[in-house]
């Protein structure tokens, strides 16, 4: 029998004898057993699989067989060919799993070796401070609370005493991520809303730091920045009072500006506190001689905000505080322009001394 167009004319039906089939099986699976490598098994493919190969000899054999003994000739060939590229598809896997390991190897970068890189990076001067922070009150029996930086303008706003016509809230300076009759969500302009949503997620006492990052649409200068850090403090527990603020900003102050800072309270108005103090820190080594430097603001926690994060108080009471990260560091280093703090300057960061 031949092929229309094909120059191939079978001579003998040999090739369909089970002794010939399983010689082709066992053939290629010697064959593909010695390749070393995915490039070596490849080219043999074509030896055992092609049109050329043995099995498919055998198949086109198929047609000079009479009618009764097809069927079972071609089951047999099947066979050969499924067992032929099942051993194919397994030193496949075996060779592209050694490649991979091989690679692993050679591609292998010890991170412990001695570093070559000049000058060596050093950790950000407002990431130490903030975990500086948070230790200090982690120690003091306080734990770090987290929100998000998009927030809704309930938990920014009017869960703490800011409605909307409220002149405060003007005075915010607030990106909103939408037109404000739609969107209902603002970048959060104070860590404050981690207060409101840690009051509505708990009951007291409550003990909680909130350092963050905060938003305002302030121009760039030297002393003013759109994106900026906060620390807020929040106590609500029986019995809370003004002294125990007084104490808590002291032991602050002390811990951040060395054992000679005090602090100094003027009166002033916060809608979420009640009542309400600016805080300036007595800081003797100020780059311009000893002098009041103002902090951040404090008080007691307005009842408006108690009740409306679900707390009682006729029962409860509480104080919060908060203060600029960015403004401490400043304050705290000398350093004149909040701009060198965001311009990626290594020798800014190992200039202060902090960790590499």
């Amino acid at each position: 029998m031949s092929y229309r167009n094909d120059p191939y004319d079978p001579k003998q039906v040999a090739l369909l004898d089970p002794a010939a089939l399983a010689e082709a099986v066992a053939d290629a699976e010697k064959a593909f057993v010695a390749a070393a490598d995915p490039d070596a098994l490849t080219a043999l493919r074509p030896a055992h699989l092609g049109d050329r190969a043995p099995v498919s000899l055998a198949r086109r054999e198929i047609g000079a067989l009479p009618p009764a003994a097809k069927s079972d000739a071609g089951k047999r060939v099947n066979e050969a060919r499924r067992a032929i590229e099942g051993a194919y598809a397994a030193r496949a896997e075996v060779l592209e799993r050694e490649h991979a390991e091989r690679v692993l190897v050679a591609e292998r970068v010890d991170v412990t070796l001695p570093y070559d890189r000049r000058p060596r990076g050093a950790r950000h001067p407002l990431s130490v401070l903030i975990e500086q922070v948070s230790d200090l009150f982690v120690g003091m029996g306080y734990e770090v609370a987290e929100g998000p930086e998009v927030e809704l303008e309930w938990a920014n706003f009017d869960a703490l005493n800011i409605p909307a016509d409220h002149p405060a809230r003007g005075l915010m300076d607030t990106f909103h991520v939408a037109p404000a009759d739609r969107s209902g969500l603002v970048l959060r302009t104070h860590t404050s809303n981690v207060q409101t949503r840690t009051m509505l997620s708990r009951k007291p006492p409550i003990y909680v730091i909130c350092p963050g990052r905060v938003y305002r649409t302030d121009e760039v200068d030297a002393t003013h920045s759109p994106v900026f850090h906060q620390a807020e403090g929040l106590v609500v527990d029986k019995g809370i009072t003004m002294a125990h603020l007084r104490g808590t900003l002291d032991h602050f102050a002390r811990a951040i500006f060395g054992p000679d800072a005090k602090t100094r309270w003027r009166p002033h108005y916060f809608p979420f506190t009640e009542p309400s103090a600016e805080f300036d820190v007595w800081f003797p080594e100020h780059r311009d001689g000893p002098q009041w430097v103002e902090w951040g603001g404090c008080g007691m926690v307005n009842p408006r905000v108690l009740r409306a994060c679900g707390i009682d108080p006729e029962v409860y009471s509480g104080f919060a505080f908060g203060m600029g990260i960015d403004r401490t560091l400043m304050v705290r280093h000398g350093v004149s322009d909040i701009r060198h703090l965001f311009e990626g300057d290594v020798r800014f960061s190992r200039a202060l001394g902090t960790e590499a």
